[in-house]
């Protein structure tokens, strides 16, 4: 009986295994081993909350001028100084948000909606197709970013549609290049040539094949991109071919601001460290998104 006790005794020290971590705990342990990029996500998120809900954040009216309140500092009434108009410098930070994220994040969008398609045709079919797109994009590559994009608001006209169409269009090749090249190296794989042989169509092969073992490229592309349209937007709006006062726009802020930069330097501090960190954010989430996406790291 004492022996039996024993193994009882054993039996009941035994430590059950943990149970296996699931998908969602594996990505947050990845996702926790990069601070940086953890980071920059939430302050990329803390600026998206803050677009949507500028109208109930900020302290005042964006637009309202103040003539008893002209290039007055920082203080408990406007935590970030006002304006040579007298207005609220926070808020007007605030509403310029909005503009950023939707230049940064739409014309990326575009750029991908024209160049992730054209690349994928090209890479897949090859060809003489293949050889026109190509020569195209080297013709579009050509001109510099910024150059194209001032260039095309030019033509269009200035505003913040016309410069986010512009941004768009600019940096499309960089998609219809780098597509190319994934579909490339994808459409050679035994699983692309295994539902070649069962009888797939191209648009199947391309559809659920090739272009879902790309999307995680295309999709860190994408958020590296972003910085460079915000940058893009705030240098057109800085020099009146984006967004026209008296909205809101980093890039038109910093314009004003420059005429005071001794007397009144808040009205350029805020704009400035606004596209700064919110630039510097998504650099530093896209790394880690890139990081975390490789399947090397699993």
């Amino acid at each position: 009986m004492p022996g039996n006790g024993g193994a009882v005794a054993a039996r009941s020290a035994v430590v059950a295994p943990d149970a296996p971590a699931t998908r969602l705990q594996l990505a947050w342990r990845r996702a926790a081993r990069r601070p940086p990029a953890l980071a920059g996500a939430v302050v990329v998120l803390l600026y998206l909350l803050l677009a949507l809900g500028a109208p109930w954040v900020a302290p005042d009216d964006p637009l309202r001028t103040d003539w008893g309140q002209i290039r007055k500092g920082p203080s408990a009434a406007h935590p970030f100084g006002t304006d040579d108009l007298g207005r609220d410098i926070l808020s007007r930070v605030v509403y310029g948000t909005r503009i950023s994220m939707q230049a940064g994040v739409f014309s990326i969008f575009l750029a991908m909606a024209i160049g992730v398609p054209a690349g994928l045709v090209a890479g897949f079919y090859r060809g003489v197709f293949d050889q026109l797109i190509m020569r195209l994009t080297d013709a579009w590559l050509s001109f510099p970013f910024l150059i194209l994009a001032i260039g095309l608001v030019t033509i269009l006209g200035p505003s913040l549609t016309n410069a986010t169409v512009a941004i768009g269009v600019a940096a499309t090749p960089t998609y219809i290049r780098l597509t190319r090249g994934l579909v490339l190296s994808t459409r050679e794989e035994e699983f692309v040539q295994g539902a070649r042989a069962l009888g797939a169509g191209d648009l199947r092969v391309m559809g659920r094949h090739v272009l879902p073992n790309i999307a995680s490229a295309l999709l860190v592309q994408a958020t590296v991109s972003i910085p460079g349209a915000i940058i893009a937007e705030a240098i057109l709006s800085f020099l009146g071919l984006g967004v026209q006062p008296p909205s809101p726009s980093w890039g038109t802020m910093l314009n004003a601001a420059q005429q005071f930069l001794e007397t009144a330097p808040w009205m350029a501090w805020w704009p400035g460290l606004a596209i700064f960190s919110l630039a510097l954010s998504f650099n530093l989430a896209g790394d880690g998104l890139r990081d975390w996406l490789d399947p090397k790291d699993y």
